[in-house]
């Protein structure tokens, strides 16, 4: 029986001739959450787009509770149980709130997460459900795409920066609605720029700079370690 829930291990990603991901490794363990910090540009998403399989690794290897998913076509992985809730939102502007929802949840149709629960955990949705997503506000946007990613029914959930563009009083909220999804145990990468947002959330923490693994611990053993975050995230 696997005791990570998901396992990179010395993954290397190209962007054409540009290696941009150098042996990236790290594991989540189930029912945790781990915080993905780095600067921009540091290969935060890349590493997302490598295990959803947008991207596939010239060398190394993904698992989901033991089982080899690089490799595999984005939508395979995501049947598989890995769902991401892309930089930018990117939700359907022309589909209502509920057509977005009820697309998503086609990809993996087996799981506790309905209509009625995303519904239940974001009620303003629910007062929205005919509204078409391109008229949302921000943050009922960034509702919305995790509520499209919950549909996926997923084993672990992949966030990638999901404070990014957002009020600090949304922010806040985003906060405590990913919380409540660790409470109920959900396994969860968290890629953030937002560094007391992450280390409020997380467990563990694996911080990239120029597409390597610099520094892995957990997240108190982060908060106090002011040499690492001023030297590789760029604050004091």
């Amino acid at each position: 029986m696997a005791t990570e829930a998901l396992s990179v291990s010395a993954i290397d990603t190209y962007y054409g001739d540009s290696h941009v991901l150098h042996g990236v490794g790290f594991a989540l363990r189930p029912g945790r959450l781990l915080g993905l910090l780095g600067r921009n540009g540091a290969g935060k998403t890349t590493c997302m787009a490598t295990i959803m399989g947008f991207l596939r690794p010239r060398r190394g290897a993904i698992t989901l509770f033991g089982d080899e998913v690089a490799g595999l076509a984005p939508e395979a992985i995501a049947k598989r149980g890995i769902c991401l809730v892309p930089q930018g939102r990117r939700v359907f502007r022309s589909l209502s709130v509920r057509e977005n929802l009820d697309v998503a949840r086609q990809a993996r149709a087996q799981g506790t997460w309905t209509l009625e629960r995303v519904f239940s955990l974001f009620p303003r949705l629910k007062e929205r459900h005919i509204q078409l997503a391109g008229s949302l506000s921000g943050g009922e946007q960034q509702m919305l795409a995790i509520g499209r990613a919950l549909m996926g029914n997923p084993r672990v959930l992949l966030m990638d920066e999901p404070s990014e563009g957002l009020a600090p009083q949304i922010v806040h909220e985003v906060g405590r609605t990913i919380a409540q999804l660790k409470a109920e145990g959900l396994s969860i990468v968290l890629v953030e720029q937002n560094i007391k947002l992450t280390l409020d959330l997380a467990d563990d923490v694996v911080i990239v700079n120029t597409g390597a693994v610099v520094f892995s611990g957990t997240a108190a053993e982060t908060r106090t370690n002011d040499r690492v975050i001023a030297q590789h995230l760029g604050v004091f």
